[in-house]
């Protein structure tokens, strides 16, 4: 008797095992989700997030609230994930800098082994801008002036290491040029300073677009595979013959060692959320589209992406001293 109920007992607790995954799943979430954003407010990047936690949190049935962590060239909130708990209440953007990190600051933690990555969402359209009233009238005069007055043609991007600053700073090496680089928060920020005349010109995701088209500033060139849309006149670095595309995809991680049950109900909700209709018409605004990636490509992704990274690094000295 006392057999036969210990094996109905080790039984019970077997098949409770073997559904645990699925319980919480389906018990998740019970409480807001944090989504933390790597730029601070009014930008592009918090602009399109909002709206995706606002989908996500109608389709997951709790709000998920975002959490802006700007500064550290993208790279606080997968800092942060290191010290969270993998129970899918706390998610962070991936901006292209976490691949970075290692590189050039000592880290603990390793940005592809130590991040559970749920899916990328979409990249940027970056572009060069001045103002209006700016003598530099195209990208070959802002070439000019900076090989005549080295160390003297200021320009802002959103921080030390971001997509941008490596970006202008493989440019400058390419073409033999010395920039005075200054490093902002975020677009918002920049946006105000190279408007109010703090600046000669600035690096950035398509923040500045309405910025362009009421006249208040120039574009000189984009960064994508072919022109864009909204810009059709506006070169690309690739015709103007540098060799570079970037889109710096990114999406969203989370800590490590997550339930692959919870991965895949956040994969999906965040999926169906990106996908709704009000968010790709948020990200047209910015000229950005989907780009997106399910969890096994995402983190194949980084892995790939962390090595990349390494040359770019390394071809541009920056690398920390070993």
């Amino acid at each position: 008797m006392k057999r036969r109920h210990l094996l109905q007992a080790l039984g019970g607790s077997a098949v409770a095992l073997g559904v645990a995954p699925w319980v919480r799943a389906q018990a998740f979430p019970s409480r807001p989700i944090t989504l933390m954003i790597a730029f601070p407010a009014g930008g592009p990047t918090d602009v399109t997030m909002r709206v995706l936690a606002d989908n996500a949190s109608k389709i997951l049935g709790q709000p998920v609230v975002i959490e802006n962590r700007s500064g550290a060239g993208g790279t606080l909130p997968a800092q942060a994930l290191q010290s969270a708990k993998p129970d899918g209440y706390t998610l962070a953007q991936i901006p292209l800098g976490v691949f970075r990190l290692p590189y050039t600051t000592k880290i603990n933690w390793d940005p592809v082994k130590d991040i559970t990555y749920i899916l990328c969402v979409t990249g940027y359209a970056f572009g060069v801008v001045v103002p209006a009233d700016s003598p530099l009238k195209d990208w070959k005069d802002f070439v000019a002036y900076a090989r005549a007055n080295p160390g003297k043609l200021s320009y802002g991007s959103t921080g030390v290491l971001t997509s941008p600053h490596l970006t202008m700073e493989e440019i400058a090496q390419k073409l033999g040029l010395q920039l005075n680089h200054i490093p902002y928060r975020g677009s918002a920020p920049l946006m105000q300073d190279l408007l109010g005349g703090q600046l000669m010109a600035a690096a950035d995701s398509t923040g500045f677009a309405p910025h362009v088209e009421a006249g208040k500033l120039r574009l000189l060139n984009t960064w994508g595979a072919k022109r864009l849309k909204r810009f059709p006149d506006v070169p690309t670095l690739m015709e103007l013959g540098l060799g570079i595309v970037q889109a710096s995809p990114y999406g969203i991680g989370a800590p490590k060692g997550m339930d692959p049950a919870l991965v895949k109900t956040l994969h999906d909700a965040f999926k169906q959320a990106m996908e709704m209709p009000n968010h790709v018409e948020a990200l047209a605004k910015y000229d950005q589209e989907l780009m997106y990636m399910n969890s096994a490509q995402y983190a194949r992704f980084a892995e790939e992406t962390f090595a990349k990274e390494k040359a770019l690094i390394d071809k541009l000295g920056l690398a920390k001293p070993s």
